[in-house]
């Protein structure tokens, strides 16, 4: 067995030796000239490329993207054939490159009140603040229709951030599903479907930073000043799948039909009887986190800290922009914030120039307070021991800092090879106009799928999408459809994906083995992904409005799962029981 691993690596390496030889030798033979994607050529596509297939083969997001950041440097780096000095002055590179990804302020900004908010989620839970929602819930929810909507309901309403929702609607809403005979699998489903779709177009979330960012680093590549929230505002119309899927899960829960692997599992946990527990696997189970023993549950230990953090983020970003338009150029804004500084106009340009990463940081930071405060008045926790699960509940989220940081590196290589102008290059009237923003998004799909990161997915396509949309089609109009193809299909795929952060975290919030989890939901994901595609992202492509396109989706979606699927009754069940 050691024989046969050693030889394992043993051909990998030298595999990884001949690839960075042949890499070099075609880099050094290949035409002189400072434009990178003339240089390069179609071997700009490498380090992308590299990410993706290693995602698929290893399921590895973290090497998969330093691999990929790593092949690009190397790219850069090669003078000659000796690839030792090469690899070298790649590493030094990937080095520097992930340092100025960290140091830039924005980007700070967004791994920072990722944190803060992973640390308001820990404390939230250890106050009993999420188990007193959850008994709060359980006096309502007494059907598995009911059930069901309140569980996307407390989604709904957790908007702000995707592992927030994971982690705190899983473990509320899993005893009062347990109780109705609901499946783990349809609960993960439903709080995995609400949870990226939903902060991923929400106003005010951890989604929002990166969006916004992207979306205005992509047009000035274009040469093109714009206000990056302006953009994203536009795009959620177009944003065909997240609507879709948070629809899909009201008509699923409202008609009770259900189809493929999930009409199974709905109709084994229907069956199952009052006495007999329910089977999740204890590597699955999210027990880490739980209240405190011995004290009084209140809802609000999680709607106040929550509430501070909703309302101070709405306060931060109109305060950011505020300030930021009072010291500006622009006077008719000017003119706008002192003469009418909160009408709806006035909000809206506020909103437009806030700098969205401090402004959920400071947000996050208040709400930490909060709830360091309450659980110390409250004498639930010590000082020492609310800020020790506030510092425990940021080493959740410290893996994703990681991923963000490799995802930023890998975008900054991409730049520098000049991948998107040798897309734009080639694909320039190469493709039918209408059918780009449907490519965009499969692309999507298939990158955040083999990654299982929508925030990579956005960071490698978003500066490869603006400029090739603007150069197929100089229609802004056009340009936003593209944009949301990216948003949205990097979240179809994160979704489908089992490597997913979100989607593990969904499969331990609930308590649901994770394989069974994915395996019931994809079928879902894939259905609704096709009805956005052709009756979305196409008709879009052919400049028909989203207001036709929506409304026809729902009702073919409505349609197709009554032709799929079966209804699996709870009180047909019932009856069949006493009939037994």
């Amino acid at each position: 067995m050691e024989m046969n691993n050693n030889l394992k690596i043993g051909l990998i390496a030298a595999s990884s030796v001949i690839a960075l030889f042949v890499l070099s030798l075609l880099i050094v033979n290949a035409p002189a000239g400072d434009d990178n994607a003339v240089r390069f050529g179609i071997l700009t596509l490498l380090p992308p490329l590299v990410a993706i297939t290693l995602a698929f083969i290893t399921k590895e997001t973290i090497l998969s993207l330093f691999i990929g950041v790593f092949v690009g440097e190397f790219m850069v780096s090669v003078n000659d054939l000796n690839i030792i000095s090469s690899a070298i002055n790649a590493f030094l590179a990937m080095g520097t490159q992930i340092i100025s990804c960290m140091a830039d302020p924005w980007n700070a900004g967004i791994i920072l009140q990722c944190l803060l908010i992973g640390g308001v989620i820990q404390l939230v839970t250890k106050m009993g603040g999420a188990k007193a929602l959850a008994d709060e819930f359980a006096k309502r929810a007494d059907t598995p229709r009911k059930a069901q909507i309140f569980t996307e309901f407390l989604g709904l309403c957790i908007f702000f951030d995707d592992y927030a929702n994971s982690l705190i609607v899983g473990p509320i809403m899993r005893p009062v599903m347990d109780k109705l005979k609901v499946s783990r699998e349809k609960l993960a489903f439903v709080v995995d479907a609400t949870a990226a779709p939903v902060a991923g177009i929400a106003i005010i979330s951890t989604w929002i930073g990166l969006e916004i960012s992207l979306i205005t680093q992509g047009f000035k590549s274009i040469g093109m000043e714009v206000s990056g929230f302006g953009i994203f505002l536009q795009t959620i119309p177009f944003r065909f799948y997240n609507i879709l899927i948070l629809i899909f899960i009201v008509l699923s829960a409202v008609t009770l039909y259900e189809f493929g692997p999930m009409k199974k599992v709905e109709q084994k946990a229907r069956q199952r009887k009052e006495s007999e527990p329910v089977k999740s696997l204890e590597s699955t189970s999210f027990d880490d986190v739980k209240p405190v023993e011995g004290i009084k549950l209140s809802i609000w230990n999680a709607i106040i800290p929550i509430a501070t953090l909703i309302i101070g983020a709405l306060i931060a970003f109109y305060w950011s922009g505020y300030t930021t338009i009072l010291g500006g150029e622009d006077q008719a804004l000017i003119t706008l914030m002192k003469t009418s500084p909160l009408s709806f106009n006035g909000i809206l340009e506020a909103l437009s120039a806030s700098d969205a990463s401090v402004a959920l940081f400071q947000a996050a930071l208040l709400a930490s307070i909060v709830g360091i405060l309450m659980a110390v008045l409250q004498r639930i926790m010590t000082i020492e021991e609310a800020i020790s699960e506030w510092i425990g509940g940021m080493k959740t989220i410290v893996i994703t800092g990681v991923i963000l940081l490799l995802a930023w590196s890998l975008g900054g290589v991409i730049g520098d090879l000049g991948t998107a102008d040798y897309l734009v290059g080639v694909l320039k009237g190469a493709i039918p106009i209408f059918i780009l923003p449907t490519l965009i998004f499969i692309l999507g799909a298939l990158i955040s799928f083999a990654t299982g990161t929508s925030y990579g997915t956005m960071s490698i396509l978003m500066p490869l999408t603006i400029p090739l949309a603007w150069a197929v089609n100089p229609e802004m109009g056009f340009v936003i459809v593209c944009t949301s193809g990216v948003l949205t299909g990097a979240i179809f795929g994160d979704h489908c994906s089992p490597i997913s952060d979100t989607t593990i975290l969904s499969s331990m919030g609930t308590s649901c083995n994770h394989i069974a989890h994915v395996q019931t939901q994809i079928y879902y994901a894939i259905f609704v992904a096709a009805i956005a595609i052709v009756f979305g992202y196409i008709p879009a492509g052919f400049g028909i409005p989203w207001y036709f396109s929506i409304p026809v989706a729902i009702v073919v979606m409505y349609i197709g799962l009554m032709l799929l699927g079966e209804k699996v009754d709870f009180e047909e069940v019932e009856e069949a029981e006493e009939t037994a």
